[in-house]
C-alpha cells in the first residue's frame, strides 16, 4: 500500500434544495409554492449550512440558485462562500426561469484552481452539467469534476461518459455530486472503469434526508487517491443529506 504524502483534504457534497428545509414528503408538496416564491426560512437555513461548510477545504453545491426572485436576487453559491470564509466560488447556470428562478450549482474552495471549465451535459431536458477544476500542490494536485446528473438510467450513462472523458491522463481525478446513482451503476459503467473511477466502497445513504433510503450523492476517486473517511452528516436543512469525503494523496497511483 502506498503511504500518504499529504494529509487528507476534507471535501463535501451537497444538494441544497435552493435553502429549503424539508421534514418529509408531505411537506415537499404542501411547500412547493417555496421553489417560485421567497420563504422566510430560506435566510436562516442557508446560515446555517455556511457554518457546516466552513471546516472543509473545497464543497461542491447542487440545486442552487444564483439570484432570482425566489432569493431575493441573492445568489446562492456566493453567499455560502462568503459567509463560510472561502475565497474562491464559482458557479453555472443550469435553468434560467428569469426573473422567477436561476437554477444552478457551484463550487467553493479555500485553494484557487489553476484551471476551471463549466459543461452542459447530453440530456433529453436541457439543464444538467458538471464542472472541471485543476488545483495545484495547494490542494494536492486534484483534479475534481463536480456534477448534478439526470434521473433517467440512459441519460446518466451519456452524462458519465462525457464526464469521464473530461478526466485527463494521469491526473489525480476526484468526482463528485448528486448523481442520482448507486454505487452498482456507477461501477460497471464501462467508460469510468476504463479511467480507473470507482466510487468509494459503502457510499452511505443520504436521500431523503429525514429517512435515507437511497446513496444518490456519491464521491468517486481515481489512481492515487484513497478515502480514509466518508459521511453523510446528520443535517437536515435539505431533502439531501450533505456527503463528506477525507480525501488522502498517496505517492504512486495504484488500482
Amino acid at each position: 500500500m502506498a503511504e500518504s504524502q499529504s494529509p487528507p483534504y476534507r471535501l463535501l457534497t451537497y444538494n441544497i434544495q435552493v435553502g429549503l428545509h424539508t421534514r418529509d414528503y408531505g411537506h415537499m408538496v404542501s411547500g412547493a409554492w417555496r421553489h417560485l416564491w421567497p420563504s422566510k426560512d430560506q435566510h436562516s437555513n442557508l446560515e446555517r449550512i455556511a457554518e457546516m461548510l466552513s471546516g472543509f477545504d473545497f464543497v461542491a453545491i447542487q440545486e442552487a440558485d444564483a439570484g432570482s426572485l425566489r432569493t431575493r436576487s441573492r445568489n446562492q453559491i456566493e453567499f455560502l462562500a462568503r459567509a463560510a470564509g472561502f475565497d474562491h466560488c464559482g458557479f453555472i447556470v443550469t435553468r434560467d426561469l428569469h426573473p422567477v428562478a436561476r437554477h444552478c450549482h457551484g463550487w467553493m474552495s479555500r485553494a484557487a484552481p489553476i484551471e476551471q471549465q463549466a459543461h452542459s451535459l447530453p440530456s433529453r431536458i436541457p439543464g444538467r452539467a458538471a464542472m472541471r477544476l485543476r488545483y495545484g500542490e495547494e490542494l494536492g494536485g486534484l483534479t475534481i469534476l463536480a456534477a448534478h446528473l439526470s434521473l433517467g438510467g440512459e441519460d446518466r450513462r451519456k452524462q458519465l461518459r462525457y464526464i469521464a472523458g473530461m478526466a485527463g491522463a494521469g491526473e489525480r481525478v476526484v468526482m463528485l455530486g448528486d448523481l442520482n446513482s448507486g454505487n452498482e451503476f456507477l461501477r460497471h459503467h464501462p467508460d469510468l472503469h476504463e479511467k480507473g473511477l470507482r466510487p468509494v466502497p459503502d457510499a452511505p445513504k443520504t436521500y431523503p434526508s429525514w429517512r435515507p433510503r437511497r446513496a444518490l450523492d456519491q464521491v468517486l476517486l481515481g489512481p492515487g487517491l484513497q478515502a480514509r473517511r466518508v459521511a453523510a452528516l446528520p443535517i437536515h436543512l435539505s431533502d439531501h443529506m450533505p456527503l463528506a469525503v477525507d480525501v488522502e494523496v498517496l505517492d504512486r497511483p495504484h488500482r
